[in-house]
């Protein structure tokens, strides 16, 4: 009986364990296969596929094929993943006893290598591996004076105009170009300059840590600016306590900085007077008082969190000079030129990153400019003031896409009052606010596509009218180091002060860019090739002899630019040198301002070409630096000979020289001369206003004011880190 009892629980016991078993198996039956395979349909080889929260799973063979058996159940999630490639998941409902699935893996983006839209524009950050220009590349080129828009001038698409000083860009007028200083617009960002004599910029270069020249085709953030943007982005908080002393050959400065855990504080005054000098140097022009400049300029950076970081950056500077001016007619009557300029600009950024996808930025800046200006009997006062505000929202929304979007306020206001001996006042002027917005996304299609695609709306209360400006950019990476963007968009800016305070009611002017550019980096070395064209609608004319009618001015001007630009810069060949080439083809014509017809406007030329060398002897720990300047003859209208834009002048040659010699670890001594083989440039002719005994009109010539400028400066830094210097500055 107890036998049978035991068998009996024996076989309920097989039975049980049979079931089970043949359960497992019945489950083991799932089979879950497929492929593995890129945007291409390329099979990728090892790729890691698994059902999620488990243990099942298997790997891709050479086919890119894998299969594998799963005791899951229900709807679970697949996925696969691959070194370079984006995970990807794959929800499936596991009831049949074999499940077939592809699966697609795209490139993962490393934005580091990745390709990088530069058509137009030329980026110097330290946080950017496509560096063109550091702070120190602009300090240290010849021929610059440290000044921004001089070295800038050495890069293709710019060309000289030696007597404005300013950034003329690929045909567009000096005042087609805008300065912004941490997002914010700066108005009159020139120092003022007596006739014909080059403006310097008021900002050094070594208060940024980054540049980005944009000479066409640039982002929707910024408007404005019908040829070209000049970004600069200001240092973070200073870490180094310090004092700089600089003794030059036109004046002195001293310069603070002090440094807490979470705060900087610098601060900098600066006197110039060139007196001495012109009274050594000859001078083509007849100073009474030769120009002076005292300036000061302060900024405190502040982290207010571990993301959060809060800059106010402050400048004044007080500018003045007077002369007599022969003239043209009658070289003894003499007209007397008398300027004052007080000028203050204020900077205020805040920008924190709220989490791992967005990033929000806001700033307001506000500029003041004062000028008095006598010609003879005739007094001009103006007063040019402007206040920018803006708020930007940056969004990562995946790996491939990120979005930027963002609004701001322009105002401007201008008012200008002449009083002339027996002559009724004038006073003229105009209050703009102009009211922005825009929106832009980048997509990262893989590490070889990138685009860009923004737009920006912008309201005119003084017109009452409506832009949109639409802006694309592609980007394609050719090989491991080349790649090609292409770029379009359209830029409007409104009109002059000079001609919005007589009819304030002219639209704003509009260019429309087309950009194609070619660019390899490798080994230090980087060249680049850039073909544009430019449409221009909307261009001011007038009357000239009719200046102060309003119903003289309209919008009917129109003109084009195009060109060629080539770039090519080589730090690794020689031996702690540096040089960079550059050349650029220009065609252009408008009918615009007084012109009667379309022609090359005077301050064009076809062929600009420059050549910069760097080179620092550790013999003698000196750097050394020479930079040699080519521009075509511009064209100019000369009223004794038929036809309009008639005539050109000869060709400009300049050949720039600097030393900076390390005297002792924080003592340098710098020296530079301009157009070291005195080379008679000159920029264009004016005439009289009546015709003299022979039927002609009288010609000056424009030139500069001395054939060479000779500057000697001594630089000491005092600090308790020994090594360090103003070699960066220089």
């Amino acid at each position: 009986m107890s036998i049978q009892l035991k068998e009996k629980g024996m076989n309920r016991f097989i039975l049980l364990t049979s079931l089970n078993i043949f359960g497992m198996i019945a489950q083991a039956q799932t089979i879950i296969s497929g492929t593995v395979k890129d945007k291409k349909g390329a099979p990728i080889i090892g790729a890691n596929v698994l059902v999620m929260d488990t243990y099942d799973g298997t790997s891709t063979d050479l086919n890119g094929h894998f299969s594998f058996e799963t005791f899951e159940e229900g709807t679970q999630q697949l996925q696969a993943s691959f070194i370079g490639y984006e995970n990807v998941t794959s929800s499936m409902e596991i009831t049949d006893e074999q499940i077939v699935i592809v699966l697609t893996l795209v490139e993962a983006v490393n934005k580091l290598n990745a390709v990088v839209i530069t058509a137009g524009s030329f980026s110097a950050s330290g946080e950017s591996n496509r560096e063109i220009l550091k702070p120190l590349d602009i300090a240290t080129t010849a021929g610059a004076t440290a000044d921004i828009s001089g070295a800038l001038n050495t890069l293709p698409g710019t060309q000289k105009v030696g007597e404005s000083g300013r950034l003329f860009v690929r045909g567009g007028a000096g005042y087609e170009t805008k300065t912004f200083i941490d997002g914010l617009a700066v108005l009159n960002a020139y120092s003022p300059s007596a006739p014909s004599t080059p403006s310097r910029g008021r900002y050094s270069p070594f208060m940024f840590k980054g540049t980005s020249f944009n000479t066409g085709g640039y982002s929707a953030e910024y408007g404005e600016a019908l040829s070209s943007a000049l970004i600069l982005d200001t240092k973070d908080v200073e870490t180094t306590d310090r004092g700089d002393i600089a003794i030059m050959s036109v004046g002195g400065s001293y310069a603070h900085n002090k440094s807490w855990e979470r705060s900087s504080l610098s601060a900098k005054v600066e006197y110039i007077d060139i007196s001495p000098y012109v009274g050594l140097v000859p001078q083509e022009i007849d100073w009474i008082v030769a120009p002076k400049t005292f300036r000061a300029n302060y900024a405190y950076r502040l982290k207010t969190s571990e993301t959060g970081l809060l800059k106010v950056y402050g400048s004044w500077d007080r500018s003045a000079f007077q002369m007599d001016r022969p003239t043209i007619d009658n070289e003894q009557i003499k007209q007397h030129i008398d300027l004052e300029n007080n000028y203050h600009y204020v900077n205020t950024s805040y920008k924190e990153i709220l989490n791992d996808r967005w990033l929000f930025r806001s700033g307001v800046s506000f500029t003041y400019q004062d000028e008095n200006i006598v010609f003879d009997e005739t007094q001009i006062n103006q007063v040019d003031q402007g206040v920018h505000a803006k708020v930007a929202f940056e969004h990562d929304i995946s790996n491939q896409v990120s979005l930027s979007f963002g609004t701001e306020v322009l105002t401007n206001e201008f008012e200008e009052i002449i009083e002339e001996v027996q002559q009724p006042l004038v006073n003229l002027g105009f209050s703009q606010v102009l009211s922005a917005s825009f929106v832009e996304s980048e997509q990262y299609w893989s590490n070889n596509i990138a685009t860009k695609i923004g737009a920006r709306t912008t309201y005119s209360k003084l017109t009452n009218t409506w832009q949109l400006d639409p802006r694309v950019s592609l980007a394609y990476k050719t090989g491991e180091y080349g790649q090609m963007s292409l770029a379009y968009g359209d830029f409007h800016q409104d009109a002059q002060a000079d001609w919005l305070k007589v009819n304030d009611q002219i639209k704003p002017e509009k260019a429309t860019h087309y950009i194609l550019n070619y660019q390899i980096i490798k080994d230090k070395r980087t060249f680049r090739i850039e073909g544009y064209y430019k449409e221009y609608n909307d261009l001011v004319k007038y009357d000239e002899l009719d200046l102060y009618n309003p119903n003289s001015y309209s919008n009917l001007g129109k003109g084009f630019a195009k060109g060629v630009d080539v770039f090519w810069r080589d730090n690794k060949t020689f031996k702690g040198t540096d040089y960079w080439v550059s050349y650029s083809y220009l065609d252009t014509e408008r009918d615009y301002l007084n012109f009667p017809q379309a022609a090359a406007p005077s301050f064009a030329s076809k062929h600009n070409v420059s050549i910069v060398y760097k080179k620092f002897f550790q013999s003698i720990k000196s750097m050394v630096g020479a930079t040699y300047s080519y521009t075509s003859g511009r064209a100019y209208h000369n009223p004794n000979i038929e036809g309009f834009q008639n005539s050109q002048t000869k060709a400009y040659q300049d050949l720039s020289f600097n030393i900076s010699y390390l005297m002792r670890s924080n003592v340098i001594i710098y020296g530079s001369v301009t157009n070291i083989l005195g080379f008679k440039n000159v920029f264009g002719y004016e005439y009289g206003e009546t015709l003299n005994s022979d039927g002609q009109y009288n010609q000056r010539a424009i030139t500069q004011p001395a054939p060479r400028f000779l500057f000697l400066g001594i630089f000491i830094t005092l600090s308790k880190e020994k090594g360090i210097n103003q070699m960066p500055n220089l």
